[in-house]
């Protein structure tokens, strides 16, 4: 790590000191000697290198291995989903799951990242909104690395998301609103709180975490990039540290000038990423009313809007939004086709995907991969709605109560 960049005015920062926003608003980027990692890091030093994220430890922030805070977060599988793909008509469909990931999405990636940076730069209280996963996972790292982490969620988060928070020994605080509301919260206290906020972009480490995403789809498909990326976008820093990751992987000479096209997938009920992107805006506006059964894609205004825009656009990509009773057939239809029960968000994605293979955007030969961002199990409420339980007494048919005599 050689220094901190604004990615809106380009400003420099002094790396290896807590940092927020640039002045003028804009997120800060890590920046790497990349030449320096070139000559003395390459892809065959990855053999003996720990089976997690941390095996790309040489670009990430993190200077002393003692401070790294770790629960066995990233390698998850890509797994071929043969028969999805074959009904969608994609020859070849992938599916990076992040539900395998501690604490059960991909926010685990970001967190252990982002806290591990916490311990080595001194700060013990932080803080976060969150629509539900990230707070899990600060919650998780928070009580690995002994450090308080104080929550702010909307009060109609999935149930789990809360008693996982509580039960890591997190402040949680339920918000009547949106993550938005959460956000603005945090804001208005952490001075005087002495908090730390932690929140998506507004510190530059978690998007460090995330881009491993990028560096692993690269090393396992033998570092030839796919021809599509599918990614549910929220807050859209996966998406972000993936494009940071695909050009730090090719001035290191670890893979070509090839791009995957990268698609960001919203719901129909939050859909700021796709309306700007129709609109060719530079950046979003702020969605009101913002409601979808995938709590992770309810996020009404993203700071990494202009970031999100820039590589889709760049990759020769596209965004779109799909219904939420899409969302959620396409989640029940993948774990009965392939075995993999999916968040809604991710779930999203393979919607989408049907949606641009008939449409002609994307050829039946593509290389598809689609990420998975969590586990369904965190999304119980999400689901019930199409299997809800019988009464008492209904016992001919299937899900039916049977009392033993």
């Amino acid at each position: 790590m050689t220094h901190l960049e604004c990615s809106v005015c380009s400003k420099t920062y002094e790396a290896g000191k807590p940092a927020n926003l640039c002045e003028c608003g804009g997120p800060l980027l890590v920046r790497y000697d990349l030449d320096h990692l070139r000559e003395h890091w390459s892809r065959d030093c990855l053999s003996p290198a720990p089976h997690s994220m941390w095996r790309y430890a040489p670009a990430l922030p993190v200077k002393h291995e003692a401070s790294i805070i770790s629960l066995g977060e990233g390698m998850t599988p890509i797994l071929p989903a043969r028969r999805t793909g074959a009904r969608i008509g994609a020859a070849e469909l992938l599916i990076k799951d992040e539900g395998l990931n501690p604490t059960g999405s991909f926010k685990a990636r970001g967190l252990s990242c982002a806290v591990s940076m916490c311990v080595e730069l001194g700060l013990t209280r932080l803080a976060i909104p969150s629509a539900g996963n990230a707070a899990s996972a600060l919650a998780a790292y928070a009580a690995a690395a002994g450090i308080e982490a104080n929550i702010f969620m909307p009060q109609d988060v999935p149930q789990s998301n809360f008693i996982e928070c509580m039960s890591y020994g997190a402040k949680v605080t339920l918000v009547n609103g949106l993550i938005s509301d959460c956000g603005r919260i945090v804001g208005e206290r952490k001075q005087k709180e002495g908090w730390f906020e932690i929140s998506t972009l507004k510190e530059p480490y978690r998007i460090e975490g995330k881009k491993t995403m990028g560096y692993e789809v690269a090393e396992q498909l033998g570092w030839e990039l796919p021809d599509a990326i599918f990614y549910p976008t929220g807050g859209g820093v996966g998406l972000i540290g993936m494009w940071k990751a695909f050009a730090e992987m090719e001035a290191m000479g670890w893979i070509g000038a090839k791009r995957p096209k990268m698609i960001a997938v919203q719901a129909e009920g939050c859909q700021p990423i796709v309306r700007a992107f129709k609109e060719g805006e530079e950046v979003s506006r702020f969605w009101e009313g913002a409601t979808t059964v995938a709590s992770g894609l309810r996020v009404p205004k993203p700071l990494g809007d202009r970031l999100t825009l820039q590589a889709v656009r760049e990759s020769g990509g596209t965004a779109l939004a799909v219904s939420d009773e899409a969302l959620v057939d396409a989640g029940i239809r993948l774990a009965g086709e392939e075995g993999i029960f999916a968040a809604p968000e991710g779930a999203a994605c393979i919607a989408a995907a049907e949606r641009l293979i008939s449409e002609g955007f994307l050829k039946s030969s593509d290389r598809l991969v689609i990420y998975n961002t969590g586990s369904g199990l965190k999304y119980l409420e999400a689901y019930s709605t199409r299997f809800p339980r019988v009464a008492a007494g209904e016992t001919d048919k299937l899900g039916g109560l049977i009392t033993p005599r």
